[in-house]
């Protein structure tokens, strides 16, 4: 019976080994994947992102974060892997402090971005106007990526293409000039370049009506619902991390230091 009983305690203390040894390989995974939005935000030119990256604070800080925490979950997942396998009870112990650390960490950043997303968007408005009444047309990154928004969303201004008569060189020039990416072909059969101010033919600019607010938001609110989505699975792959680390914890017997590697 009690051979039995050893035996049914050893498997169950494998069989949570390996479990555990599979969520931190899932959280190896998924550290890898924020790291990589990180990346991403920080680093992407050829969209909205590329627009805020130089002017928005609070997207830089929040790449940071998201490579940091990549980063932390790559590295916690390791240890996890490594203190499962070997059945290394304080090297279990670190890696469970280290990973309620995060999830509070996580949970903590999520509030703070719901609660500020109207100061968000505020900011992202403001960064906006100030490019359209800035744009001079020397093809800088962050003309270039607004460009790129216009012509591939198909509108012009933020709220409207009225927000480019704000811009100083259109206001200053004799000729009646208008952004090139916001020509509209349907208006007008005439080739236009990417960037930069084009002449209108008529009093009346050939451009696309509708402005890009709307469009954005729905652009930005779509990827971060991905990162919402990948951040909860981390969260769920963490918690049970925790128990699991807590159960194979109080499964190894602290006299036993056989598992411990030797070097």
């Amino acid at each position: 019976m009690r051979i039995t009983s050893r035996a049914m305690g050893k498997g169950c203390i494998t069989a949570t080994k390996y479990f555990l040894f599979l969520f931190n390989l899932l959280f190896f995974i998924f550290g890898a994947l924020i790291l990589g939005f990180g990346l991403w935000i920080l680093l992407d030119n050829q969209s909205f992102i590329a627009v805020l990256q130089e002017s928005s604070a609070t997207l830089k800080v929040g790449s940071y974060i998201l490579i940091a925490v990549g980063s932390l979950s790559m590295l916690m997942g390791f240890l996890g892997c490594v203190g499962a396998v070997h059945e290394i009870r304080c090297l279990l112990g670190l890696y469970f402090i280290c990973l309620l650390l995060i999830l509070i960490s996580q949970v903590t950043a999520a509030v703070l971005i719901y609660f500020q997303k109207d100061l968000l968007k505020t900011e992202m408005s403001d960064i906006v106007s100030k490019i359209i009444v800035d744009y001079s047309g020397q093809n800088s990154t962050t003309e270039l990526a607004w460009d790129y928004i216009q012509r591939s969303i198909h509108c012009c201004g933020w709220t409207g293409p009225g927000n480019w008569t704000e811009n100083t060189v259109i206001r200053n020039s004799s000729q009646p000039l208008y952004p090139c990416s916001c020509w509209d072909p349907d208006l007008s059969k005439e080739s236009t370049p990417e960037s930069g101010f084009c002449t209108a033919l008529s009093p009346t600019w050939p451009v696309y009506s509708t402005g890009c607010m709307v469009s954005v938001e729905n652009w930005i609110l779509s990827n971060s619902g991905v990162i919402l989505g990948i951040s909860i699975g981390v969260a769920v792959v963490e918690l049970l991390g925790i128990i699991l680390a807590v159960c194979l914890c109080k499964s190894i017997h602290q006299e036993d230091y056989s598992k411990v590697p030797k070097y």
